[in-house]
């Protein structure tokens, strides 16, 4: 056992910990390059127009009162992608003071996805994708509004090809007039 070695290691991890890029820092962007000055990466060019158009989480929560606890937050791409409603609800925020303009930090909230809501708290992912709108508090109530369709539950499902074609000589050998396809009954499964 060698305790400075060990030390020592964990001496450097710590630095590593310490020196590692922030948030901020790593998705920091260069609105006239497109490009991430810690990487020097540029975006895809089909992002440019919503990262011209379109705001990160932060840089809305940074404008409202109490960095928006208690707003309803959604996506464009959702909005674009399901009918039904899709939005978190903010529930507590720890934003990053030294980012410039204060747009980067980490936020938590309730998820309802397709209008089924979670019930546990927990971190809003992707805060730093150009996509993210504030549903205005006078449509809250109306954005929030979903009545679910009934789910259909599909009781009869087909074979699969080689063992249809199975079912279909065995009835074909034994006489039987093939009149309807052959189904599985999932309520026997």
């Amino acid at each position: 056992y060698r305790p400075i070695a060990a030390m020592a290691k964990k001496v450097r991890e710590y630095r590593a910990l310490k020196n590692r890029p922030r948030d901020s820092q790593r998705f920091a962007l260069d609105y006239e390059t497109m490009r991430r000055p810690l990487t020097q990466k540029r975006l895809p060019v089909r992002a440019w127009e919503d990262v011209r158009n379109e705001h990160r989480l932060f840089a809305l929560l940074c404008r409202l009162p109490r960095f928006g606890v208690g707003r309803t937050v959604t996506r464009k791409s959702w909005l674009w992608a399901h009918d039904e409603p899709c939005y978190w609800v903010i529930t507590r925020v720890r934003a990053d003071y030294t980012a410039e303009n204060m747009d980067h930090g980490r936020a938590w909230g309730y998820l309802t996805f397709r209008g089924k809501t979670e019930e546990e708290e927990r971190e809003i992912e992707q805060p730093m994708y150009h996509d993210w709108r504030v549903v205005p508090k006078h449509e809250e109530e109306a954005f929030k509004e979903f009545t679910p369709v009934p789910e259909e539950t599909v009781r009869f499902v087909p074979y699969p090809p080689l063992l249809r074609a199975m079912i279909l000589a065995r009835w074909q050998k034994e006489g039987k007039p093939i009149t309807e396809e052959p189904l599985i009954d999932l309520q026997k499964l």
